[in-house]
């Protein structure tokens, strides 16, 4: 721990050898600070959340395991996954003066010659607007946020639905950030025999059936909630779709659509239907991707 005092008093007034270095200077003209590391390690870097702008850092109330602090270090831990588009990475967050605050998130990455060509990019964005006035102030003052919707970019795409689904209370992971094409989000797991893990797909899994029936009540909840609002995942299946335990988690929303706006989106929600109602009758339920795509639709208007 270290501390300032202002630079008009000299260090002779300030160390006469009978009295206190502090003694006779205004408090207001003294703080404490903690020092940092000029240099970082390899696969090292520092904590970019206090240069982003509010848009850019995750919906309040945030989780209590988010690191904020202007000193922490990102560390790079490895490739998680690799796909079409993008690469998910782990991430370490940890402020070196705060024992115990460490934490690994989840880096998802677009390729730079990719992320403005995402396969089949028009049948997605098609019928798409410009629904958050937010956003909308941001072209108009050309902030940094601002700069990155104009770009139309994929990442911001994905950003935008995980916030919004966050705030509907979806079961999604956690978004930290967004620094240009990168996403950091909660690395969502499963503890095995101790171990910490990443929470497999739910093409990988077989669970009880009992766990299966609570995961499709589960997405049952998350599509209806979706529905209302309006939009749809567009590209759902049981490979993204995490099984975190008990818990149902979707994941890779860059292609979220309106369900009105989109001439296809009620298409895209009823193969989502069949999607998911494929995996759940190879899992011994019987459900029917037609029965839910009514019951959902029921709920839509």
């Amino acid at each position: 721990m270290s501390h300032f005092t202002h630079p008009q008093f000299p260090e002779d007034f300030l160390r006469p050898d009978d009295r206190s270095p502090l003694e006779g200077i205004d408090e207001s003209f003294v703080f404490d600070f903690d020092t940092y590391a000029d240099e970082l390690g390899p696969g090292q870097r520092w904590s970019r959340w206090e240069d982003l702008e509010a848009l850019m850092r995750g919906p309040e109330p945030r989780p209590d395991w988010v690191v904020v602090s202007s000193g922490a270090v990102d560390t790079e831990l490895g490739v998680l996954k690799t796909g079409k588009e993008a690469d998910v990475f782990l991430v370490e967050r940890e402020d070196p003066h705060t024992p115990g605050s460490a934490v690994i998130m989840a880096a998802k990455r677009y390729r730079d010659t990719d992320h403005r060509t995402f396969h089949r990019a028009a049948a997605y964005t098609e019928g798409r607007s410009m629904k958050r006035s937010r956003d909308e102030r941001a072209l108009t003052r050309k902030s940094t946020w601002g700069k990155q919707v104009a770009a139309g970019e994929w990442a911001i795409s994905e950003w935008n639905a995980l916030r919004r689904c966050w705030e509907l209370g979806l079961p999604v992971p956690y978004p930290v950030q967004i620094d240009e094409t990168e996403l950091m989000m909660e690395w969502i797991t499963v503890t095995v025999d101790g171990e910490v893990d990443t929470a497999p797909r739910v093409a990988q899994v077989r669970p009880d059936p009992a766990v299966v029936e609570g995961y499709y009540e589960q997405l049952r909840d998350a599509l209806g909630t979706m529905v209302q609002a309006g939009i749809v995942h567009g590209d759902l299946s049981p490979y993204n779709t995490l099984a975190a335990g008990d818990r149902l988690v979707i994941i890779d929303l860059p292609q979220v659509v309106d369900l009105v706006g989109n001439p296809r989106g009620m298409d895209f929600l009823l193969r989502d239907c069949a999607n998911m109602c494929a995996w759940f009758r190879s899992r011994g339920l019987q459900v029917d991707e037609h029965e839910l795509f009514g019951e959902l639709m029921a709920h839509a208007f």
